[in-house]
């Protein structure tokens, strides 16, 4: 590890400032940047350590969205019964993240704005037409990601919470690479007031809608309504652990799968109507 100057503001304003000077670094949860860090994979003027700011901590209720800040670690979001009623999708996403270290450090803020193509939580961002919030505006999800571990955040903006739309149903199906945990190919879908939204991530550069799924599911929010789809491989992810083409059909199986998903939540509902908070 080289060395660095060391910073740990007290507040967002402070920690605005710093992260703005040349070659300093925002860090979340640690969880990407510190083993860069220590392997001198990187090397940064000044780290800007964001653990002291309460401000962007915490899950709240907000209208109709879950707003959940950004030093929110996994693990707080998979143990809240507010988002485990009223989005299952993101409690199933969070709950499946990496392992109990990763859950208990890594950060929904500190994940978003690495951007790993095979991260979880993009898939949920987008799936949901979720806001991301910071220091400076809003984006929508669907601007966020832009392409291989890059985001539309400008120099030194920091990411402050994100809004998660609540929806009629949603889950979200991971199938996992074995060693990492990350997902070699995750499907988030939501059934909204205003359609049917499905997100794929760890398939190709970075998270993207699964457009022509969208529209048939729209028509019928049916496993059945996938039939004689085929998701085109060209500009999919290939390396040692698949091909571009099985990736393409997982996606298409994992989308199945998880409409089907949403059906058991929603029978869940009808069930013990009482969880209802929508």
């Amino acid at each position: 590890m080289y060395d660095f100057d060391y910073r740990r503001p007290k507040d967002l304003s402070e920690a605005g400032t710093l992260s703005r000077r040349d070659d300093f670094k925002v860090l979340a949860g640690g969880m990407s940047l510190i083993p860069v860090l220590k392997m001198r994979l990187a090397r940064y003027a000044g780290i800007v350590d964001l653990g002291a700011l309460d401000a962007l901590k915490g899950i709240r209720r907000d209208g109709d969205a879950i707003a959940i800040g950004a030093m929110t670690p996994h693990a707080e979001v998979a143990a809240s019964e507010e988002v485990a009623r009223a989005i299952p999708g993101l409690h199933q996403l969070a709950s499946g993240i990496g392992d109990p270290l990763v859950r208990n450090r890594g950060t929904l803020g500190g994940s978003i704005a690495n951007a790993d193509p095979a991260a979880d939580y993009p898939a949920g961002l987008v799936g949901l037409g979720a806001t991301v919030v910071t220091d400076r505006r809003a984006i929508a999800a669907d601007d966020f990601f832009t392409g291989l571990f890059q985001t539309a955040l400008e120099p030194g903006e920091i990411v402050r919470e994100v809004r998660f739309p609540v929806p009629q149903a949603s889950a979200y199906s991971k199938l996992k690479q074995p060693a990492s945990r990350f997902a070699l190919v995750g499907v988030f879908v939501a059934r909204t007031s205003t359609g049917v939204r499905v997100a794929v991530t760890g398939a190709g550069p970075s998270v993207f809608r699964f457009e022509a799924a969208e529209a048939a599911l729209g028509k019928s929010f049916d496993p059945a309504a996938l039939e004689g789809l085929a998701l085109d491989a060209a500009g999919l992810n290939t390396d040692i652990h698949a091909t571009a083409e099985y990736r393409a059909h997982a996606v298409k199986v994992l989308t199945a799968r998880t409409v089907v998903k949403c059906h058991c939540e929603e029978r869940s509902w009808r069930s013990n109507p009482e969880t209802l908070d929508k």
